[in-house]
């Protein structure tokens, strides 16, 4: 069965940094399409990144623009989201997706 497991969150200070990962399994993850959502309490989820399987092509929300980066390596069917410039804001349950299936998400908290 799919399986995504994400871990890495954690407590940070503002202007700080975190990087998160996603173990897959029980799918092709080399054909894959995967993303990271977030939400935030109260807040309805949104997309923090995407990337494609082959091309790699990658896509941002627009809250994370110029600060996260995500990347995948398919030889370990990991993906990874690289958190830089925390903003309060930013706290949130991240969590890995693909297709229909979602990981269990890693809570991540922005605080001084």
């Amino acid at each position: 069965q799919v399986q995504l497991v994400e871990s890495g969150g954690g407590l940070v200070q503002p202007g700080g940094s975190l990087r998160l990962s996603c173990v897959a399994s029980g799918f092709t993850f080399n054909n894959s399409y995967m993303s990271w959502y977030r939400q935030a309490p109260g807040k309805e989820r949104e997309l923090v990144a995407g990337i494609t399987s082959v091309l790699g092509i990658i896509k941002y929300g627009d809250a994370v623009k110029g600060r996260f980066t995500v990347s995948r390596d398919n030889a370990k069917s990991t993906m990874y989201l690289q958190m830089n410039s925390l903003k309060l804001e930013d706290t949130a349950v991240y969590y890995c997706t693909h297709d229909i299936y979602w990981g269990q998400g890693t809570q991540v908290t922005v605080s001084s």
